[in-house]
Formats: C-alpha cells, sequence, structure tokens
C-alpha cells in the first residue's frame, strides 16, 4: 500500500473568496445575532436590530460544513430565547423555561444548518439569491415553529419586531409572513454586501453592480414600505368600548388562590366606571370587556359570582364580556372562556367563546406522567378543554372578534374571526403570573393584527398592559403594570377585508414551497460539485 503524503490546506487564491470565516469569529458573530435579534424585539423594540440579526447568523454560516451551520444557529437561538422567555420560569421553574427555549433555539440552528446547505446557490449570480432565500428560509422556519409540537409557540417571530417600523404596514398584504420575509430578505441583502467586499471579490467593476443593486434592495425592504396604504376604518361607525384592568392583590402563579379578590376588583372599577358615567366625566360605553380569568369563579355554577356581574353589569347600562374559568361535569376539566353579560338577562350562552387553542404545559399537561418527572408543579396544570368554534361574539352594538392570551400569535385563529364577521379585535389576556416584558411582547402582536386585518383592536389585561391600537398599528391610551385601570376609547367598526385576510395562509405555503425546492436544486448543485471536486478540500 503506497501512503499519499498529506495535502495542506489550499491557500486563498487573490481575488476569490475565502471559503469561510474562523471559527471563533462566526461564534462571535452568532451571539451577536442573537443579542441583536432579542434587543429587536420588545421590551427593547430596537427594530432595526433585526435584519442586522439575520445577516450576522447567515455571514456566519455560510460556507461551513453542515453541523457547524446548525451549532451556530443553535446558539443564536439559545442567546435569543433564553432571555426573551424568562418570563415562563416565573411560575413553571427554571427547568420547563430551559426545555422551551432550547427547543425554540433548535428552530433557529436548523435555519442555520440550511443557510450553509444553500451555499451554491448564495453563491451563484454574485450572490443575487441572498435576498430572496435569506426571506424564505424564516418565513419557513417560523412557519414549522408555529406548529411544532405540540400545536407550536410562534413567540420571538421577526414581525413581531416591527411595530415601530415602517415594514409593519406590509401585514395588510401577506399578514406576519410578508413582514417577516422582508425584514430577513434585508439582512440576506447585508449578508450579501458583506461578502461583496474588496477583500471578498475582485475588480472593483466586477462587484460594482451587485453592491449598488444590493445597496439599493435594503431601503426598498425596510423604508419604502411606509408609503404602502393600509385599511383605514376612519369614517366608519364607532362604538364606545371600556376596558377594565382590575388588577390583583398579587402577583405569581398563586393568582387563582385570590379569585374572588380579582372578581371583586373588576366588579368594583366598572362600578367606579359607571359611577363617572352618571357624573359626565366618562362617555357611556356601548360594551365593556375584561380580561381573562376576571372570575375565576365560575359565574354559571356560582350564585355569588352571578350577582356581582349582573349588579356591575346593570350599573353601567352595556354588555360586559367576561374573561371566566367554566367548570364542567368532570371536576379536572375545566374552559376558559369569554361570556357575555348582558343587562337584565344575565349570561348569553349563544354568546361566548371558549379558548382554542390552550397552551400545552400551562393549560393543559401532554405526557403528564413524563412532565411530572420534570417539574413537581405538574399537577397545579389541570386539563382545559378546546372551544370547537371563533371568537365571533355578537354584542348587539358591535361583533367583537375575541382571542385568549397567547392565541393572539396564532395566524389561523384571529383571522378566523374576522372571516366570520368581527367588526372589532379584542384580546383577553391575564398576565398576574409574568411580568411586563411578556406583556409587551403581546401587545405587539395586538398591533400587527390590527393593521394585518384592518380592524380596531383592544388588548385587555387583569394587571397590564392594557390598550387600544387602530388599523394603522398605533397603540392608544395603554396602561401601566400591575395598576388598576379603566380606559374608554371609541372604537370604529371594520367591514372590508385586507389582501392578508383574503390570502390567508397562501403565502406562507408559497414560501415553505419555494423554500422545500431550493433546498432540492441545492443538493443537486452540491452532488454536481462534489462529483467535480470543488468539495474535496473542504471534507478534508
Amino acid at each position: 500500500m503506497t501512503l499519499q503524503p498529506p495535502v495542506a490546506p489550499q491557500a486563498a487564491v487573490p481575488g476569490e473568496p475565502p471559503r469561510r470565516l474562523p471559527l471563533p469569529v462566526a461564534v462571535a458573530l452568532s451571539i451577536a445575532a442573537g443579542a441583536a435579534l432579542l434587543l429587536a424585539l420588545p421590551p427593547w423594540d430596537l427594530w432595526p436590530l433585526a435584519p442586522v440579526g439575520v445577516a450576522l447568523l447567515g455571514v456566519a454560516t455560510h460556507r461551513r460544513r453542515l453541523r457547524a451551520g446548525l451549532g451556530l444557529g443553535f446558539l443564536t437561538g439559545v442567546v435569543l430565547f433564553f432571555p426573551l422567555l424568562h418570563w415562563t420560569s416565573f411560575s413553571a421553574g427554571w427547568l420547563p423555561w430551559s426545555l422551551l427555549s432550547l427547543a425554540e433555539a433548535l428552530f433557529v440552528g436548523l435555519t442555520g444548518l440550511a443557510t450553509a446547505w444553500l451555499r451554491p446557490l448564495l453563491e451563484r449570480w454574485h450572490g443575487a439569491l441572498w435576498v430572496p432565500l435569506t426571506g424564505l428560509l424564516w418565513v419557513t422556519q417560523e412557519a414549522v415553529r408555529d406548529r411544532a409540537p405540540f400545536g407550536g409557540f410562534p413567540w420571538g417571530r421577526l414581525a413581531f419586531s416591527q411595530g415601530d417600523a415602517p415594514s409593519l404596514r406590509l401585514a395588510a398584504y401577506g399578514g406576519a409572513p410578508a413582514v417577516t420575509f422582508a425584514v430577513a430578505a434585508a439582512g440576506g441583502a447585508l449578508a450579501a454586501l458583506f461578502f461583496l467586499r474588496p477583500v471578498f471579490l475582485r475588480p472593483v467593476r466586477a462587484r460594482l453592480g451587485p453592491v449598488l443593486g444590493f445597496a439599493a434592495v435594503l431601503p426598498a425592504l425596510v423604508l419604502l414600505p411606509a408609503a404602502l396604504p393600509v385599511a383605514s376604518t376612519a369614517h366608519a361607525p364607532a362604538k364606545v368600548v371600556a376596558i377594565v384592568q382590575g388588577n390583583v392583590p398579587r402577583l405569581g402563579l398563586d393568582f387563582n388562590e385570590q379569585r374572588r379578590a380579582v372578581l371583586d376588583n373588576h366588579v368594583t372599577a366598572t362600578l367606579q366606571l359607571a359611577a363617572d358615567v352618571a357624573a359626565g366625566r366618562q362617555p357611556r360605553p356601548d360594551l365593556v370587556v375584561w380580561p381573562e380569568n376576571a372570575s375565576d369563579i365560575d359565574p354559571l355554577r356560582n350564585q355569588d359570582a352571578s350577582s356581582e356581574i349582573a349588579a356591575a353589569t346593570e350599573a353601567i347600562g352595556a354588555p360586559i364580556l367576561v374573561g371566566a374559568v367554566l367548570r364542567t361535569d368532570n371536576p379536572n376539566d375545566i374552559k376558559n372562556a369569554g361570556l357575555l353579560w348582558v343587562p337584565g338577562a344575565g349570561a348569553d350562552l349563544a354568546q361566548q367563546y371558549v379558548k382554542r387553542h390552550p397552551v400545552p404545559f400551562a393549560e393543559y399537561m401532554p405526557l403528564r406522567s413524563i412532565a411530572r418527572l420534570v417539574s413537581d408543579k405538574v399537577d397545579l396544570v389541570r386539563n382545559m378543554l378546546a372551544g370547537d368554534h371563533p371568537g365571533v361574539i355578537r354584542t348587539g352594538p358591535l361583533t367583537l372578534g375575541d382571542v385568549i392570551c397567547f392565541e393572539v400569535a396564532y395566524d389561523g385563529i384571529v383571522r378566523d374571526t374576522v372571516t366570520g364577521g368581527a367588526q372589532v379585535l379584542a384580546v383577553q389576556t391575564n398576565n398576574a403570573t409574568f411580568n411586563e416584558a411578556e406583556a409587551r411582547q403581546q401587545l405587539a402582536m395586538v398591533r400587527l393584527r390590527a393593521v394585518e386585518h384592518g380592524r380596531d383592536s383592544l388588548m385587555v389585561s387583569t394587571v397590564g398592559v392594557s390598550g387600544f391600537v387602530d388599523t394603522a398599528g398605533r397603540v392608544h391610551q395603554d396602561t401601566g403594570f400591575n395598576v388598576r385601570a379603566v380606559q374608554v376609547r371609541a372604537m370604529h367598526l371594520g367591514t372590508s377585508r385586507t389582501l392578508a385576510t383574503r390570502l390567508g395562509v397562501l403565502p406562507e405555503i408559497a414560501a415553505v414551497a419555494l423554500t422545500v425546492a431550493a433546498l432540492v436544486g441545492a443538493f443537486a448543485l452540491r452532488r454536481g460539485r462534489r462529483v467535480n471536486g470543488d468539495y474535496k478540500a473542504e471534507a478534508r
């Protein structure tokens, strides 16, 4: 057997790009990518950092082996999700928080792997495909993460970082996927510009055209959406809506041990509103909305709770949408509902909404026996039954599209209320077991939904943050956190449908299909290059 002498690594040829960045540099860029993506999201809201984070991850993972791309992307995800989801540890403890954060980080890892895999396409035509492929990859990653496992967890989507950005207006045309695509595509343009630096490509004339092209694409994606029109309800009929943030005696997981006090707080705040209306200090509302868990005492089974709510309803002279926990004949099963209480008539059982997407491991416990090994708080979680129809509630004065808490993060659940006839969107939530950062993250989702569907919207929480949002995504009369507050505002009734509402999930399906096609195309190119020996040095 003849031994071959070892082959020295090939030196970079002048004018040709190096095969990849040094690993320590790539690791640093991955960490910086996670930090940039984190700071782009609420409560920091530094939205220009979102495309920067995408670009940093793209640069770090390009031209690397697949396992390195996976690891670098996972590192970015860890830096992003551990602090972003820290509020989940307040009630569940450090281990469930860690498991959730690691699971979410894995999806970003897969994005890094896919970027490394797409190298043959990204290096064609002076990097022209960096822009569309990066946008498609992130839309596809979020599409999968929004659905799996256990129904998905959409927190931290790029679209939710753009509340103050011009790109938010794209939501009216393609929903959250359109906004994510624009942000990620802008990041792709930044990555392409990095690889078109003089040290990577010579002569200057060979790179001037692509550089100018990417430099033009960036403002088109980031700034030009400000010129796009969004739905306006300014000339539509309006109804006065009040939101009541009754607050809780103390924050924490034991808020549900304070059930009577929480109900009393919301009744008292509503009675005070009625007194203000009678004194002319506030306009009379056509509808009052209480938050999720305003009555954890089932008012359909408990006469005291029913009497309290009825008294508040009669005093204010308007229907109240009550966030209530409803018991069932099985003591282990409950329902999380929005229940309409009408003056003089009581609960209108035909106009109630039961939460369709209970949160796994928080509102119901999949794999309970296994989960018990992870946390001793497992048995605090009861079995919340899912509803079977969208939250379209006809209150009389207006038709409300009701979603409860985390449901606002899911595209289809919100859209179903609008296609069902909702004129205004409402998010009932309870943030008593979390913190203000989580509430601000949720409010950013409401802002996107208002633009996406052209509906005036509101969010009402037990402890905050509560507020109103118009169809341009602007927040009005937002409250503080962990305080009692009542806000009253005229909300315009939307009836038309935006392009995003009409298209529904189609833009996301198209993005996923194109991503799959790109991954398959890269496979063919990689196979051809491997046969021709282009990757032999890299394989060593």
